[in-house]
């Protein structure tokens, strides 16, 4: 019998041990089945309730870029570090790749994603007759995180380096110094497409009429089919920071980009002036491969490609109007 095993048990071990009153053959006949302790279940109230999910708030949505959002301090300061400090930048020279160094750190402070690409540049003649080596030089991208080139995007780029004998405070520190504006205002902001930076190199003659711009023949030419096909306008800044009214140029008369460019500049009331023909800058390295380019800038000027190209010449007024115009491109459509 179960009772009588359970005692045996109980005795040989001098312990109290639990152990089933069940009967191990089944209960004797005429004898109360003893049950064990009532299994302790929770009743209904304590039950542990789960709390109802409550859905993740989104995240916001960045505030859109505004023309308004130009801190012109900094394309002044540009100006001033790369022609007054730096000088000259002939494309393979140690001081461009210093100017490259300081415009990357620039970007990345930004909070962008940099990458250097080389560039060869071959030997020849500058401006003037004056010799140029071959050597290596570099473009500066700064793309936004998680930018994807095969997905429509803009592209506004300025080049960076200079003839050998000239500073080059308006030939280009002018448009390098709006690019990085522009940058720092476009960061973390919404605009109507995403928008890669880049600071060319090899940009300056070295010869004949097609020994130039090979910054941004290299970069075109590293680009796929799709990625190019991706790029919905392209805008070069080159020499920015002389006159009153901003030369917009376009390959040909009056193509949309060049449209929209100067129906910017009307928004704002900023003067403007068609400047067609025009592929004597890195846009038309763009053009000639399908994309939509233009050029901002181009105002005639004393110092051009000369020693006296010092910052002195650059107006920051005129920055100003440029980067608001490039800010206006850029910033999406009122909702």
């Amino acid at each position: 019998m179960a009772r009588r095993r359970c005692l045996a048990l109980a005795s040989a071990a001098l312990v109290l041990t639990a152990c089933s009153t069940e009967p191990v053959d089944g209960p004797a006949s005429g004898s109360p089945q003893q049950s064990a302790e009532p299994e302790q279940t929770a009743s209904p109230s304590s039950e542990p309730t789960a709390e109802p999910s409550t859905p993740a708030e989104p995240e916001p949505e960045p505030e859109p870029v505004s023309s308004d959002d130009l801190d012109t301090g900094t394309a002044v300061a540009a100006v001033q570090h790369l022609a007054g400090r730096i000088g000259p930048r002939e494309a393979t020279s140690r001081a461009f790749h210093r100017a490259a160094d300081w415009v990357a750190a620039g970007f990345e402070r930004a909070g962008y994603d940099v990458e250097r690409q080389g560039v060869r540049a071959p030997a020849g003649v500058s401006w003037d007759g004056v010799p140029v080596p071959a050597g290596r030089s570099e473009n500066v991208v700064a793309t936004p995180p998680g930018f994807d080139p095969t997905e429509p995007h803009l592209v506004v780029g300025a080049h960076l380096d200079t003839v050998p004998q000239a500073p080059g405070a308006e030939d280009n520190a002018s448009g390098v110094g709006v690019m990085l504006a522009v940058a720092d205002a476009a960061a973390g902001r919404r605009t109507r497409l995403p928008v890669v930076f880049v600071a060319f190199g090899a940009e300056e003659p070295r010869g004949a009429p097609e020994d130039h711009h090979y910054g941004s023949r290299r970069y075109v030419e590293l680009m796929s089919a799709r990625e190019r096909s991706a790029v919905r306008g392209m805008v070069s800044m080159d020499r920015v920071g002389v006159g009153v009214a901003v030369p917009i140029g376009s390959a040909g008369d009056g193509d949309p980009l060049q449209r929209a460019l100067l129906a910017a500049a009307r928004r704002l009331g900023v003067p403007a002036v068609p400047d067609p023909g025009q592929r004597s800058s890195d846009h038309w390295s763009f053009v000639r491969a399908g994309m939509p380019g233009a050029r901002l800038g181009s105002t005639p000027y004393a110092a051009y490609h000369d020693a006296s190209d010092v910052p002195a010449v650059v107006s920051p007024a005129q920055l100003r109007r440029v980067g608001r115009i490039v800010l206006a491109w850029l910033a999406p459509a009122p909702r």
